[in-house]
């Protein structure tokens, strides 16, 4: 019994010293898992991983297969011949092929030929750059290729449109129906002008026996993605109704007897994906709740209104489904002291099983962090979720130094995600508790919590914020004289309003490309839709939108006194450059303690390695500075 006694206490004691605090260096050691699909008989799923090297600042990936029923993960060099390629038509002939094409002229080559060392751009209209490149003329058609020939066909002609979506669509954007004669894909038929003004993007039909194209959404002005058929053929997609919305309730429609059947349309919710169940006879689809993402289920064909299920429910978030395999889906999951991992889901029970462990000895080596739902209440009466994340030493009879995370979007989740960035676990790992509110403007609430923020960018959201740190600062353990609030994007402008109106509450600012000036974001801008919902419209209207006079923050500066660090990425044409430089400039020339990160070749997210382990060590110095 001595002996046993002895050996438990080494170990706890091993443990202890082993354990590390989290770097941000140690974060980039972690292995990124990505999941590919299920192999064609459902027994395995496909899988990589990408590992990071500093020195080089570039990463490595490999590819790994695991059974469904869990095993050991075995590396493999190709995963071709385990999968299907759903872009190959049923008859073998046709592949479908996104290919870069030149359609119109842009550049002073392009209309001066032997002027070929010009630099120039030329516009007559707007979208003349997009989120981190400029225009310059080639768009992504698709391509039939006949497999046997060699020969393609542009299903896209001439048009100066996108397949798949630009920037981040993918391969969803394109499929074949189930005969394969027919391509459905996205695209938003839009240019200039009009491109930037609407969210007007349609699912078109590519008739290969007419070789003619039809609008298949024609009668929606909002966003129509994802097309998906079942395996008897019905075809279902996700729809947006209200046009210049990007965060509108986004819906599942079906097309089952010759009618368009929206089957969400009384779910007080929002859905992120969806799929087909092996059997065609439910749909699967996960979508943001209570400050979390879960799994959910809908009958399709159930008489009268179609009814949710909710399959899986605790503090993660599911981020994806990789397929069906049985009675079992699997998915990835992540948490905030965990990056993502594959799961399986039991679809009857909801009971979740870990596949993969890729990262488990890096968690074991590291101390993790608590993170703590609280419900607050709020100015008009109401209830909010926050998280609350505490260091991985936490001691109650301590005072410790803390952050209120403001979230970008506007209308994002605050969820159970792990970034790479604004990583909970990271800021907790240095001594800081955070406080993340599930502020106004975030679905996973009811869709009306969800729309509340448009055109009340300084309005309600923000005195959630302030309810939030208020009554977390009310706890013997938080240190009212540090105080931080840190935010990127919509969390940026967030940064720069309270800098105008916190009443000394906070001791240090950090913004991330965030919006400073609401008349110039107008001005610079690239998807003009976005402003033209959440700011009200264009600046010279008569009245002025508020965006533009109380909730503009660059009016407020007179009264900032508070120091200030400001990142800016040089290739954010969301959130273009003269933000975070007019802040910056302001804050200098009020004699503020104040910094400026401007990574040149980062758009609105950091995203190479060495310029992120910058990003940290810059975000946590400063903090030392300014919060000691």
């Amino acid at each position: 019994m001595k002996k046993l006694l002895l050996f438990l206490l080494f170990a706890g004691l091993y443990h202890t010293v082993s354990a590390q605090t989290l770097t941000p260096e140690k974060l980039w050691e972690l292995k990124r898992v990505s999941a590919v699909g299920l192999s064609n008989d459902g027994g395995e799923v496909i899988f990589t991983t990408r590992s990071y090297d500093l020195d080089s600042n570039s990463g490595t990936s490999k590819t790994f297969v695991i059974p469904v029923k869990g095993g050991e993960a075995k590396e493999i060099s190709s995963a071709d011949s385990l999968l299907t390629d759903s872009k190959i038509s049923a008859s073998g002939k046709w592949k479908i092929v996104p290919k870069e094409v030149e359609v119109i002229p842009v550049t002073g080559e392009d209309f001066y030929p032997e002027l070929e060392k010009s630099e120039v751009y030329i516009y007559d209209n707007l979208n003349y750059r997009h989120w981190d490149k400029w225009e310059d003329g080639h768009y992504s058609h698709l391509f039939l290729k006949d497999i046997s020939t060699g020969e393609e066909i542009d299903i896209m002609e001439e048009e100066p449109h996108d397949t798949p979506l630009q920037p981040f669509g993918g391969p969803e954007d394109y499929i074949w129906n189930n005969d394969g004669n027919k391509v459905y894909y996205v695209s938003k038929k839009l240019h200039g002008s009009e491109y930037a003004v609407s969210t007007n993007t349609d699912i078109y039909v590519y008739d290969l026996a007419t070789k003619t194209t039809s609008n298949f959404t024609e009668d929606n002005t909002g966003y129509d993605t994802q097309p998906a058929f079942s395996k008897t053929g019905i075809l279902a997609w996700l729809q947006m109704d209200e046009p210049g919305y990007e965060a509108d309730k986004n819906d599942i429609i079906i097309l089952r007897d010759g009618k368009k059947i929206n089957l969400t349309e009384t779910w007080d919710g929002t859905v992120d994906g969806f799929r087909w169940s092996n059997d065609a006879k439910t749909i699967f689809f996960t979508a943001p709740v209570l400050g979390t993402k879960q799994l959910f289920s809908i009958d399709p064909f159930k008489k009268g209104a179609p009814q949710t299920k909710q399959i899986t429910e605790g503090q993660f978030d599911i981020t994806g489904m990789v397929g069906q395999s049985g009675n079992t889906m699997v998915v990835t999951r992540t948490d905030m002291n965990h990056a993502a991992e594959i799961y399986t889901v039991d679809l009857k029970s909801g009971k979740m099983n870990q596949l993969t462990h890729i990262n488990d000895d890096f968690y074991n080596s590291t101390e993790l962090s608590k993170v703590e739902k609280r419900m607050i209440p709020t100015t008009d009466g109401k209830e909010m979720l926050t998280w609350v994340i505490y260091p991985p030493d936490f001691d109650p009879a301590k005072k410790y130094p803390t952050l209120l995370y403001l979230q970008g979007g506007p209308q994002s989740p605050l969820s159970q995600f792990y970034s790479f960035r604004w990583n909970f676990q990271l800021m907790a790992a240095n001594g800081y508790i955070v406080v993340a509110p599930n502020r106004r403007g975030m679905p996973g609430h009811g869709v009306e919590w969800n729309e509340q923020i448009s055109g009340d960018w300084g309005g309600q959201n923000i005195q959630d914020y302030l309810s939030a740190i208020d009554a977390v600062s009310e706890e013997p353990f938080v240190d009212k004289e540090r105080i931080g609030a840190v935010g990127a994007s919509y969390g940026g402008y967030s940064v720069f309003f309270l800098a105008g109106m916190h009443n000394n509450r906070f001791k240090t600012f950090i913004a991330h490309d965030g919006i400073f000036n609401t008349r110039s974001m107008y001005g610079t801008t690239e998807e003009l839709f976005f402003v033209n919902k959440d700011l009200g419209g264009p600046y010279w209207q008569n009245p002025t939108p508020k965006a533009y006079t109380e909730f503009n923050p660059i009016n407020f500066v007179d009264k900032w006194n508070t120091p200030i660090m400001i990142v800016q990425g040089g290739m954010d044409f969301r959130v273009p450059i003269g933000q975070g430089l007019e802040a910056f400039q302001a804050a200098q020339l009020r004699g503020i303690k104040s910094k400026l990160l401007y990574f040149p070749s980062e758009n609105h997210w950091i995203l190479t390695a060495q310029n992120s382990i910058v990003w940290q060590r810059e975000f946590f110095k400063w903090l030392e500075e300014t919060l000691k």
